[in-house]
This record gives structure tokens, sequence and C-alpha cells, in this order.
């Protein structure tokens, strides 16, 4: 007879977490937290909405993949342009506007309907499992956003809140996507508990490495963060080389062109002058991942936070290593490219 994690006393989980922490040498808040990831997309990709979704980011590379050595803590999620707007997409085999204005028009649709989706369509799933299994979280909305609130039992040091952010896109339409498993950091430790699994859509991990080294590029032309912990995107680059997964994308020419273009038409920026980012030219020889100046200063403080806080599960690779590794990537994705013409 087995017992479910989240449904056990407080106590029970509370022991159960640091039995857990001490035999994997992680503390036990990220543990915690890491059992609502994989409750929230259990839940999820078990529901209707699940065959519309695609689970991507760093946190797929983590659970999906075992590509990456860290803690993720949030769910980003792409809900098929597809279904959320067939009325604009029509049999665009791309699903991408053809045009400046067109880009305008769907984004703005889109911008609209999918909070009212995440409201209408995501609350009420993942209400109605809460209160099923009679779990002490409570639901808020903001946006393309929701997050999942639980009531922790094991206090961490604040800089990783007792909260799953679900994060919503409907710009894509996520693939190329696979069903892949996904279990808890905790699982198989303790006898007698079971933990929550799940078998979500995962988007290659070929895609998200031209995802997350275009948004480096992004920062290299700017030097400014997006938030905390954007350091991750980093990190993540050079795991995805350990595994081969960098080798394997520079190969997809076709992969690369499509985030390129889709990035172009979708997430238009501009450099620290003022033109606009060239993702085009990005993946086809002039891919930049290590930043200069104020830009590598501002990193570097946001990693060593990282590390700080136990997000890094291995011994952390210094700073100036990780770059060095990421300059490495991005010269070899670009030799790829020359070699080619």
């Amino acid at each position: 007879m087995t017992d479910a994690f989240l449904g056990l006393a407080a106590q029970d989980r509370r022991d159960a977490l640091g039995v857990a922490a001490d035999r994997l040498g992680r503390p036990a808040h990220l543990l915690e937290k890491d059992v609502w990831v994989v409750w929230a997309l259990a839940t999820l990709f078990a529901a209707p909405i699940g065959q519309h979704l695609v689970f991507k980011g760093g946190t797929s590379l983590s659970k999906a993949y075992n590509v990456i050595r860290r803690f993720s803590e949030d769910v980003d999620l792409t809900y098929d342009i597809r279904a959320l707007a067939p009325d604009l997409v029509g049999e665009t085999g791309d699903a991408l506007p053809k045009t400046r204005t067109e880009e305008r028009r769907w984004s703005g649709a889109i911008r609209r309907r999918l909070p009212g989706w995440v409201a209408e369509a995501v609350q009420p799933v993942i209400a109605k499992a809460l209160s099923v299994e009679g779990l002490a979280a409570s639901i808020r909305v903001e946006g393309e956003k929701l997050f999942i609130d639980y009531e922790t039992m094991s206090p961490g040091s604040g800089y990783v809140a007792p909260s799953v952010m679900l994060e919503f896109g409907a710009r894509s339409t996520g693939e190329p996507a696979s069903l892949r498993d996904v279990v808890c950091e905790a699982a198989g430790l303790i006898d007698g508990v079971t933990f929550p699994a799940a078998q979500p859509r995962v988007m290659d991990a070929e895609r998200t490495f031209w995802e997350k080294a275009t948004a480096i590029h992004v920062f290299c032309l700017q030097g400014r963060l997006r938030g905390d912990r954007f350091a991750r995107h980093w990190h993540d680059v050079a795991r995805l080389d350990d595994a081969g997964f960098a080798e394997a994308a520079f190969l997809d020419r076709e992969l690369a062109q499509a985030v390129a273009s889709h990035k172009s038409m979708f997430f238009a920026e501009r450099t620290a002058e003022r033109t606009f980012v060239d993702y085009v030219s990005a993946v086809n020889g002039g891919l930049q991942l290590t930043p200069v100046g104020d830009g590598a200063k501002s990193l570097e403080s946001d990693y060593h936070r990282m590390v700080e806080d136990g997000l890094l599960f291995d011994d952390a690779t210094p700073f100036a290593a990780l770059m060095e590794h990421c300059a490495d990537v991005a010269a070899r994705a670009n030799a790829s490219v020359k070699s080619r013409r």
C-alpha cells in the first residue's frame, strides 16, 4: 500500500521532504516545488486542453530531457495558435503572418484572447483538481499567467517562492514536439510514498536550443537583463551542448531558419543602437553568445545569485568558464554555417 505525497498529513510531508533532501543533497524547498511543478503538468495534460499544449523552456530540459542539472521553477507552455486563432491562421501551414500588418493583427487578437482562455479554460481545470484532491493551494490568474500558491512545508531563503507559475504563450504551434515522461526528483526515494508523474508533449530540445541561443544573442546586443535568473539561458545552452543537442541543432538548418523567421515576425527587438536585431543573420553565421561591459557584469551578478540559492544542483561552473563554453558554442555554430557555403 502506498500513499500519495500530496495526500499526506503536513508533518508526514515535511518528514518525507527531509528524507529526500538528505538522500539527494538538495534543498527541501526545491524538492517540494518540483512536486507541484509535476502535479501541474500531470493535471494540464490529462485534461482535454492538453491536446493543444506543448511544454517548453528550461523546465522541460530539466524534467523531460534530464539535460540540465538545475532547478527550473516555472512552467512555460505554448497553446497552439491554430487552436486559439483558427480564424486568423486559416490554412497557413507554418502559422506565420505574411506581413507586419498581419502580425500586428494576429498579436493583438492573441493578447486579447489568451488571458480569457487562461481564466475560462485553464483555471477551472486546476481548481477542480485541487478541490477533488483536497490540496492546500490557491490560484491567481494574471493575464496569460496562472499561479498555484501552495502551502509550503519547507520554507527556503525567499529567493524561490512557494508558487508555481504556469505561463502560456500562443504565437506558435510549439512544434516539433513529442510525448515524454516526467517524474519528481524525489520519486522512488521513500518506501510507501508515491509522487506525481506526467507525460506532457514537449518541445524538441533542438528547437529549445535555438530559442535560448537567439534570446542570448538579443541580450548581448542590448546589454540588459529581462528579470531575475536570466543567466539560466547560458547554463542551459552549455548543458544542451554537453548532451549533443547543440550540434544537432546546428545541422538542422530548416529548424534554425524557422525559429529566426518566427522571432523576426513575432518578437522583433532593437539593439542598444536602436537597430533591429537580425535573427536570420544570427542563425546563419552571426550568433553572439557572450556579452561585454555592463551587460557581462549584470549577468555575472545574476548567475551568482542563482548559485547561492542552490538552483544549480551540481558544482556550478565558474562564470568565466561558462562564458568560454558559450563562446565556443557560438564559434562552432557560426563555423557550421560557413562550412556549408
